[in-house]
């Protein structure tokens, strides 16, 4: 079992590759969350990031002005993950290939340390000998709190140069499903990748200046095609996690 929140969807596929890789024929990964409950609430209410905003179309806001923190939801996704030559013989419908992986952690609170999680998208692509310019889209983690939305943007914007590749977070329409949010993130970008097109970030409608992301707010079919998402993700406790997936064929 792997316990990193929000991460945990990428780092369970993460840990499935491995498997495969080492002669697994085929494994279901992923993660989903329930955590609506008296107890899950409490801890919700505690960790005071949640949004205290009521309209539900105002509540959730990620990289906008009017952030105030998160809607929690409930779900997530499941994916079979298996090698490309057994998918291939037993004529499986396959969705995409995950090119590359990477986790890494924060500093400690109070240390100066900066946040890596530009690190482990970094890392990622080196493993899957991709360069930033091979980047179609990124499904953000979007965190929707001022602070950690500056700095996914300043992470991003880092790699990718001030609105220089599409960024878009559908999690906008489910809220922040714990474990089950990244890999319902990965699910999006796969079927993205099949469908050729890139959801948008619910609500809102343009990023605050210090968030220089060309976020996708309306449903965008880029013209030279879908090819290659990278997907983030953050943990709380200072979990970070990054896959990119290709689409298949």
């Amino acid at each position: 079992m792997l316990v990193t929140e929000q991460a945990g969807g990428l780092d369970a596929v993460a840990q499935a590759r491995r498997q495969i890789r080492k002669g697994v024929r085929l494994l279901v990964t992923g993660g989903v969350d329930s955590s609506l409950c008296p107890w899950g609430w409490a801890a919700h209410l505690a960790g005071g990031e949640l949004t205290e905003v009521a309209d539900p179309a105002r509540a959730y806001l990620p990289f906008s002005e009017a952030a105030s923190g998160h809607v929690a939801g409930e779900g997530g996704a499941l994916l079979v993950l298996e090698d490309a030559a057994v998918a291939e013989a037993r004529g499986a419908r396959v969705y995409g290939t995950v090119a590359g992986c990477a986790a890494t952690f924060d500093p400690a609170p109070g240390s100066g340390g900066a946040p890596r999680l530009r690190a482990a998208a970094e890392q990622t692509l080196r493993e899957a000998g991709l360069a930033p310019a091979d980047v179609d889209v990124v499904f953000a983690d979007a965190a929707g709190r001022r602070d950690a939305d500056r700095a996914e943007a300043e992470a991003v914007a880092g790699m990718f140069g001030e609105y220089g590749v599409p960024v878009t977070a559908p999690k906008t329409m489910t809220g922040r499903l714990a474990a089950g949010g990244a890999a319902l993130d990965l699910a999006a970008a796969l079927l993205a990748l099949r469908d050729q097109v890139i959801p948008p970030t619910a609500h809102v409608t343009a990023p605050a200046g210090d968030c220089p992301l060309d976020l996708v707010t309306e449903t965008r079919r880029p013209v030279g095609g879908l090819r290659t998402a990278l997907v983030l993700a953050r943990g709380r406790g200072g979990f970070n996690s990054a896959m990119v997936v290709r689409a298949a064929g």
